[in-house]
């Protein structure tokens, strides 16, 4: 029996859909019905029922893919017990990076994991934060950076950091918008990711459950902020890259309003003894707290000066 054709049925099964499946699977989509139909014959049985909406897994298919998990997961155990009798961990991991790549610290965490596990080959793969659970899941990608809520409980999570998001506004609103009130912030075109990004959630919750009367949809935060500046309306960015923009002259922050969210990286919970994980989380562990040691220094040095500059203007 092809491992490949049993990873095909459970990921058909878990997204209901053969197209995204098989983009997840990085598939076409005439080779994901292959597998299914393949797996379908060798079996004997009928595992899924095609609808108008998608695929539906049947009672007998129901029955079958609690097994299939359970190979599938023996044979990732047992590449996982080769890999820690071998002593160091070797092999190729897919991790999928959100927002940009010096947030996520992503050229410090390359430079320390070549360092310290040569032989763990990481490929990074540029995914939007909502598909990063999916991707996950289906096994498309081994980890990935994520931001949103906790993810829920098949995922093993480790928390980075908090993200603050502001509310941007064009130059040329800035005299109606700077001083005015959240309602006449609200009624301009909203630029907004589209569904399901966590960007969009964020947005969803500053206007209490709904989007925006009308929005225009950007698929990257380099979009967005391009958009913004150009007077096609407003929107959330996260605080840095705002704050840069602002003190660029590209556009204004308004004041009024914020929302925070959490950056994570995420992998399947059935995988955290993979020595290749842990290795990652090892290495992500070193880098953020190096980070947090040198802004603490930053900081620290910005509050002396501060307090110097503080102390000469009172002589």
């Amino acid at each position: 029996m092809d491992l490949n054709h049993l990873r095909s049925f459970v990921t058909v099964a878990k997204f209901g859909h053969l197209t995204r499946a098989a983009e997840a699977l990085h598939l076409s989509q005439p080779a994901l019905s292959g597998h299914i139909k393949a797996l379908e014959e060798q079996l004997g049985v009928t595992l899924f029922a095609r609808t108008p909406s998608g695929m539906s897994v049947t009672p007998t298919g129901q029955r079958l893919l609690v097994e299939a998990e359970e190979i599938i997961a023996a044979v990732q155990h047992l590449a996982h017990s080769a890999q820690a009798l071998r002593g160091q961990p070797t092999g190729h991991l897919k991790l999928g990076t959100v927002l940009e790549p010096v947030l996520l610290r992503v050229g410090d965490l390359l430079v320390r994991a070549r360092e310290r596990y040569p032989e763990i080959e990481l490929e990074l793969q540029q995914v939007m934060s909502s598909d990063a659970l999916a991707r996950v899941r289906s096994g498309a990608l081994d980890a990935s950076f994520y931001f949103g809520q906790s993810p829920e409980p098949d995922l093993f999570a480790v928390a980075l950091r908090d993200i603050t998001y502001r509310v941007a506004i064009p130059h040329a609103w800035a005299d109606d918008l700077l001083g005015g009130t959240w309602e006449a912030v609200a009624e301009r075109p909203w630029i907004v990711a589209p569904e399901p990004s966590s960007h969009r959630l964020l947005v969803i919750e500053m206007f209490g459950g709904r989007l925006p009367a009308r929005i225009i949809e950007a698929d990257s935060e380099s979009v967005i902020n391009n958009l913004v500046e150009s007077g096609a309306g407003v929107s959330l960015v996260r605080d840095e890259a705002g704050a840069s923009m602002t003190d660029a002259g590209r556009y204004y922050l308004w004041p009024g309003a914020e929302v925070s969210t959490r950056l994570w990286l995420v992998h399947g919970a059935d995988r955290e003894a993979d020595p290749l994980l842990v290795a990652l989380r090892d290495v992500l562990a070193r880098v953020w707290a190096d980070a947090a040691t040198a802004n603490s220094r930053i900081r620290r040095v910005r509050g002396t000066i501060a307090r110097k500059k503080h102390g000469a203007g009172a002589e």
